[in-house]
């Protein structure tokens, strides 16, 4: 039992004198090399518009910050190490990305892997450190661990084949199999002590398609199978992240077969469902270093044998015996020495902050030990973001938010979405099948929706949307005010969706239901100046609707002028908001400027005015603007007395029930002579005809 033990520890260490890995580096290589691709084909899609100067997080912006905060140029560079030092605008940030992407096209194709590698880990360690905002998932950090373990594992040589002359050493092997084993066992470790209780009570699997950033056909179709499923699936989850990874290290090559295709089906499956963008991939091609050479043979022969294979699947050149050592350096002997000292030494200290960091996160998961600042040599190595803890759903989102921008370009009337590209928006839309591409702004917008306090994200999307920033437009599937009058709102909305059921998509072709949208950040909007403002409270949102001519709220703000409500007292300022919403035929504004003008407040006094606006109001079927016109006809003010007209004002206002109205008439009426009488009457009936209200009115 111990013997066979000590082989198999052995062999997963790359010890054993029949392990080779030639082809399984040379697939998983290739497999790093597609991931890069995807990796750096959405930065040079996307890094314009999150970073480029004028973006939402201009880089120019963060490394002036960062200078302020730490004057010191070496101590600055080791907070955000990278390429962007020399500079930081739109050329140097496509430079970077071709750099990325050329290095990961040539490591794909197998040109010069290892200096391939390096340029990509590099190119990505430069954004990832310097626009943190927007790579706050594990998808980055995972992508840049595994290509830096991966250079010392590739082979050396600009066009080197398999690499026989120089094949992985058995460190290069054990770092980047200790990296799949925390990836895959600290996954399953955190869902046991974060406390999300639908982990222990088998419902976690209930819920998760509909919370994912981007849940596919497929996901859809999972949420509706029955709970059984569902357990089923927690329990392959929990055999690929906690039974797996040490059936990989204990027992041997037919429990590495079972590992991996656990691992395999467990990761294709979550690709396939929920598009997390390059993250499985990338942990499908970590699954490959549990093979070695004489397995792909022994796999190869049984295809063959069982004809599933053809002439052109044969199997690995057999490595028996072992392969030869590599030729002897050519560089000098005390060089030699250091690297064979440095390289075994580096592995030791990046396997001993990667312990560090998942004690830490366990430590806070379980509550034990209260977040304590990093010590000096941690806080260095976290800035590589390179040795890492992998916890990934630990903890499961409550419900599912999708945070909407919408504007308007009519002061608030009707307002228009900004469409998501990949994000699901409508009831109708499922997201496609994206992974590996990550979109990165709308992944973000996702991650942070949760957030206890909105982030000050969505406030830049909206000030970017309300100046049409180009870039920033093209992060959406399409601008919906191309060809009109541009937006001078942007509001910022959250709405909760859930997954319907199979009836009611049958029925309704909906896949979700959409409760009521509430706001998340408040409304921005153009101030006076053309300057984008924040509408910090109630009040200002009724200004910023008011400022761009919505005359119910140019109404209402004049009321808070004018009874100070929410506001200092202003007559003045309270008939300049009613003049501007009664020019545009609001019966509530004509009133009250009449009303000022016949009291002389804020205004001139001028009952000619009042009676004039009274009049526009009565005849929308405004009943205060009705009883205050048959007022000045009954006393002569600004026009000739008139009581038959009076009270035919004081009849109309009468039919809305209202008593004060019916009291009035009642009491016109009682006073009135026969002749007086039967003229109102008349006049009501014409006027009754000129009536035309064309809103609800106050």
């Amino acid at each position: 039992m111990l013997p066979a033990l000590r082989l198999n520890l052995r062999a997963f260490a790359g010890l054993a004198a029949d392990t080779t890995l030639l082809w399984p580096r040379w697939l998983f290589l290739r497999a790093v090399g597609v991931v890069f691709i995807f990796v750096f084909a959405g930065l040079l899609r996307e890094a314009p518009a999150l970073v480029g100067p004028g973006g939402l997080a201009p880089l120019g912006d963060f490394f002036a910050q960062l200078a302020r905060t730490v004057p010191n140029p070496l101590v600055a560079f080791f907070h955000a190490p990278g390429l962007f030092w020399p500079g930081h605008g739109a050329a140097a940030i496509t430079v970077v990305v071709l750099l990325g992407l050329l290095a990961a096209v040539a490591l794909t194709l197998n040109f010069w892997p290892r200096l391939a590698l390096v340029a990509c880990w590099l190119a990505l360690l430069s954004f990832v450190t310097s626009w943190q905002i927007f790579s706050a998932t594990q998808v980055d950090q995972l992508a840049l661990e595994t290509a830096l373990l991966a250079i010392p594992f590739a082979p050396a040589g600009f066009r080197p084949g398999l690499g026989a002359p120089s094949p992985p050493r058995p460190l290069a092997i054990l770092a980047l199999r200790w990296l799949l084993f925390r990836v895959m066992f600290e996954s399953g470790l955190i869902k046991l002590l974060a406390g999300d209780p639908r982990w222990g009570n088998l419902t976690a699997l209930d819920v998760l398609y509909e919370t994912a950033p981007f849940p596919t056909i497929l996901g859809y179709l999972d949420h509706q199978l029955p709970h059984a499923w569902h357990v089923g699936e927690i329990a392959l989850t929990f055999a690929a992240e906690l039974v797996a990874p040490f059936l990989a290290v204990l027992g041997g090559r037919r429990a590495r077969w079972i590992a991996f295709a656990v691992w395999t089906v467990f990761q294709a499956g979550i690709q396939l469902t929920n598009n997390f963008g390059w993250l499985n991939t990338a942990a499908l091609a970590l699954g490959l270093l549990l093979l070695d050479d004489p397995m792909l043979a022994a796999a190869a022969r049984t295809l063959r044998r069982l004809g599933l294979g053809s002439a052109a699947l044969r199997p690995p050149p057999p490595i028996s015996p072992p392969l030869p050592p590599p030729p002897r350096p050519t560089f000098s002997a005390w060089r030699h020495h250091v690297l064979r000292l440095l390289f075994p030494a580096a592995v030791v200290a990046h396997s001993a902050l990667t312990l560090y960091f998942l004690a830490r996160v366990c430590a806070d998961a379980t509550g034990a030990d209260p977040a304590r600042p990093l010590p000096a040599v941690a806080r260095f190595a976290n800035a590589f973001h390179s040795a890492n803890a992998y916890t990934l759903y630990g903890a499961l989102l409550p419900h599912r938010l999708t945070i909407e921008f919408e504007g308007s370009n009519d002061a608030g009337t009707t307002w228009r979405a900004y469409a998501f590209r990949y994000q699901p928006q409508r009831e109708d839309q499922l997201s496609p099948f994206l992974a590996p591409y990550y979109p990165r702004f709308e992944a973000t917008l996702q991650a942070l929706a949760h957030d206890p306090e909105p982030s000050p994200l969505y406030r830049v999307v909206a000030a970017h949307l309300l100046v049409r920033t180009p870039a920033v437009l093209a992060l959406f599937r399409a601008d919906p005010f191309a060809g009109d009058r541009p937006p001078q709102l942007i509001r910022t909305r959250a709405a909760r969706f859930t997954f319907t059921d199979l009836a009611t998509r049958r029925a309704t072709g909906r896949y979700w239901k959409k409760f009521p949208a509430t706001d998340h950040v408040p409304l921005a909007y153009l101030d006076e100046r053309g300057a984008v403002a924040e509408a910090a409270s109630p009040l200002d949102a009724l200004r910023a609707r008011a400022l761009h001519g919505h005359r119910d709220s140019q109404h209402d703000l004049g009321v808070a002028f004018a009874y100070g409500e929410g506001v200092a007292k202003n007559s003045t300022e309270a008939a300049r908001w009613f003049r501007l919403a009664a020019d545009q035929g609001h019966a509530g504004a004509q009133f009250y400027l009449g009303l000022s003008h016949a009291k002389g407040d804020g205004v001139p006094q001028d009952f000619s005015a009042a009676a004039q606006l009274y009049l526009l109001a009565a005849r929308q079927g405004h009943v205060p603007a009705q009883v205050n016109l048959g007022f000045l006809h009954a006393r002569a003010e600004g026009v000739p007395r008139n009581d038959a007209e009076a009270l035919a004002w004081f009849t109309l206002a009468a039919r809305s029930e209202r008593p004060e109205a019916v009291r009035v008439r009642d009491a016109f009426a009682a006073r009135a002579d026969a002749a007086t009488l039967l003229a109102a009457h008349r006049r009501t009936e014409t006027l009754a005809t000129e009536i035309t209200p064309a809103s609800p009115l106050r």
